[in-house]
């Protein structure tokens, strides 16, 4: 695919930021998602491909828009899969909470995981404990094996766990082998790709959140060498139908799903741009004088390259902006 994809993208989830920034603190989570998918979607059918949403936000029924097989973009010559976190973090925007993002993901077509909407067990790292972990070993084993590949000793490993009632029993096993735990509350695409840079604290990433989130993250750690393992994990019976849908039947959801499965091929793009502050990337700032000020990662497995962002925007000279910001003062 075009490297100039990358840039596009970034643009794509610096609109979905912009729009969805202005939600902050404002205790309405509804009205921020929608800012974003409104913003994500205007801006990416200015995007130079054929792109057909494989993770979505949601059914055609559920959802008007970057609903799972919509098709978006320009519709030139360029096939590819599209996933699509436009607020990865509605609740975290909503409070005023750190680690809000946008994000998507691209990669050739058939090559991005059609995931149900269902729950995921994960566990991922980054590339010097890439190849070390199994999400079916024990915690214990894979808390050594990652602390071997970096060089630490147990008590300085950092343990990344959605802080949920389901996570109590490996928050327990955490704490009896003696690593540490920092807890997150929502953005969990945010917590996984927390574990390839060093600068994070933070090492590995273990426990059951949304399987979507599992190959938006995966395609991320492709891109920078990290690693990802999951197994879809439906905790209802309207999940399991759902799974059973899309041919996961029962037999096939003890499969692991590793990086291959979730994010195929070499030539993988992910962009993030930050609408809170985060461990990562800075929140949208809003200026006086329609001024505002984005920081954004953009990367392509291809290559490598991992780019850090920081644009400055007049929002009173963007056309998508201007319509946008009307829309959702």
């Amino acid at each position: 695919m075009d490297r100039d994809l990358a840039l596009s993208l970034v643009r794509v989830t610096e609109i979905a930021a912009l729009a969805s920034g202005r939600y902050m603190g404002r205790g309405d989570k509804i009205g921020a998602d929608q800012a974003a998918v409104d913003g994500m979607r205007a801006a990416f059918n200015l995007v130079n491909t054929r792109g057909k949403v494989v993770i979505g936000e949601g059914e055609l029924d559920e959802a008007p828009m970057l609903y799972i097989g919509e098709e978006i973009g320009l519709g030139m010559d360029i096939e590819a899969d599209i996933a699509v976190d436009p607020l990865d973090g509605t609740i975290l925007v909503a409070k005023g909470l750190p680690n809000a993002i946008a994000v998507i993901a691209m990669a050739p077509k058939g090559c991005l995981l059609n995931a149900p909407d269902t729950y995921m067990k994960k566990i991922a790292v980054g590339p010097k404990a890439a190849g070390k972990i199994n999400i079916d070993a024990s915690i214990e084993e894979n808390l050594k094996a990652a602390a071997k590949a970096l060089n630490k000793d147990i008590s300085d490993l950092t343990v990344i766990i959605q802080d949920r009632e389901r996570h109590e029993d490996i928050i327990e096993e955490v704490r009896r082998v003696g690593a540490r735990i920092k807890l997150f509350g929502e953005g969990d695409v945010a917590a996984a790709i927390a574990t390839a840079f060093p600068d994070t604290g933070v090492d590995i990433l273990i426990g059951i959140g949304g399987a979507p989130e599992g190959v938006i993250a995966a395609s991320a750690l492709k891109c920078m060498g990290g690693d990802f393992q999951g197994k879809l994990y439906p905790m209802s019976k309207s999940e399991e139908i759902r799974c059973e849908k899309m041919g996961w039947t029962e037999d096939k959801l003890d499969k692991v799903l590793t990086m291959d499965d979730l994010a195929k091929g070499n030539d993988i793009f992910f962009a993030a741009t930050g609408i809170s502050d985060g461990d990562l990337l800075k929140g949208v700032i809003y200026y006086g004088d329609k001024l505002a000020k984005t920081h954004s990662v953009v990367m392509r497995s291809k290559t490598g390259t991992i780019r850090f962002v920081e644009a400055q925007h007049r929002l009173d000279k963007n056309d998508i902006l201007k319509e946008l910001l009307k829309k959702h003062k």
